[in-house]
């Protein structure tokens, strides 16, 4: 048994083949090319499917945005994706290659695969964020993802964090993902500096003893816990686990612990925050995990 993985993110789609043992047998990453809309994407998806045709039983998927779960389709929360709301993933792909194709939320995704494989294995209860170009979330509750009335639960990025504050791809102002993505710091940073610096250079040592940096992360990171103190008053969760790459960062780890359990009340403070052990493959395991199942008819 192999499934074909995608996870279709904001800024690169990440592919690969999983086996029967969830082992990864490989992975590679291609650029998502956004400006290119739904289409390019669908596009993309495509070509890599003819390139691996005949060697895979399943498809699976973790994208962005909201997906109908049922009926593998994107119904909204795109805006880092111009028209790929519509998207019908699991019908296109269904038909052409006649293999079951399971589609669902990046972060439900990340969720799934790190509840079955990596830091929330042996919970039932569990909070999943990942920060990237945007802020993404799961609720991992009694032994399965939570995905609400339309499949859309858990967009923690757009919890109004500012009122009125910065515009937000979704339309409106003062979001979470606005103030605490990876991108929104990049960005702080790169227009301190006067030209762009990634996650990755500014988490060098060397950089990391520049006081403008030192200043900005510190203002980042008091964002992340501003959302991080709300969803713990929210759900009272035995665990929080933070994904993304720039969360790889120990620093940045152990200072949101610190930053949080200091301004948590005594009832909330049994939280745990761990950072995603599968890194920049839960996603693509999580959507595995979910191919399997259709295989097996479950």
């Amino acid at each position: 048994m192999k499934i074909l993985v995608f996870d279709v993110g904001g800024t690169a789609i990440k592919y690969g083949m999983v086996d029967e043992n969830f082992d990864v047998l490989f992975s590679e990453e291609m650029p998502t090319n956004a400006f290119y809309g739904g289409n390019g994407v669908m596009k993309s998806l495509e070509m890599k499917m003819d390139e691996y045709a005949g060697q895979f039983d399943a498809i699976g998927i973790s994208t962005a945005g909201q997906v109908d779960f049922e009926k593998g389709i994107v119904t909204d929360g795109t805006g880092n994706i111009p028209n790929y709301k519509g998207s019908d993933l699991k019908g296109t792909f269904e038909k052409k290659y006649g293999v079951p194709v399971a589609v669902d939320n990046d972060v439900n995704c990340a969720g799934l695969g790190e509840a079955h494989f990596g830091a929330g294995v042996g919970e039932d209860n569990f909070l999943c964020l990942t920060y990237g170009t945007g802020v993404g979330g799961c609720i991992f509750w009694n032994g399965d993802v939570f995905r609400g009335t339309n499949c859309a639960a858990g967009e923690f990025g757009h919890m109004v964090t500012h009122a009125g504050g910065r515009d937000c791809t979704c339309g409106r102002k003062g979001c979470y993902e606005a103030y605490a993505s990876c991108r929104a710091f990049t960005n702080i940073v790169s227009e301190r500096f006067d030209r762009y610096m990634s996650g990755r250079e500014i988490f060098k040592e060397e950089n990391l003893k520049n006081p403008v940096i030192i200043e900005e992360l510190d203002n980042w990171e008091n964002e992340i816990v501003n959302g991080l103190v709300s969803l713990c008053n929210i759900f009272n969760p035995s665990l929080i686990i933070l994904g993304g790459g720039i969360m790889s960062e120990d620093l940045l780890v152990g200072h949101i612990k610190e930053k949080l359990y200091s301004r948590l009340d005594d009832n909330y403070k049994c939280v745990r925050i761990e950072k995603a052990k599968l890194r920049n493959k839960a996603g693509m395991l999580g959507a595995a995990y979910l191919a399997n199942k259709l295989l097996k008819g479950e």
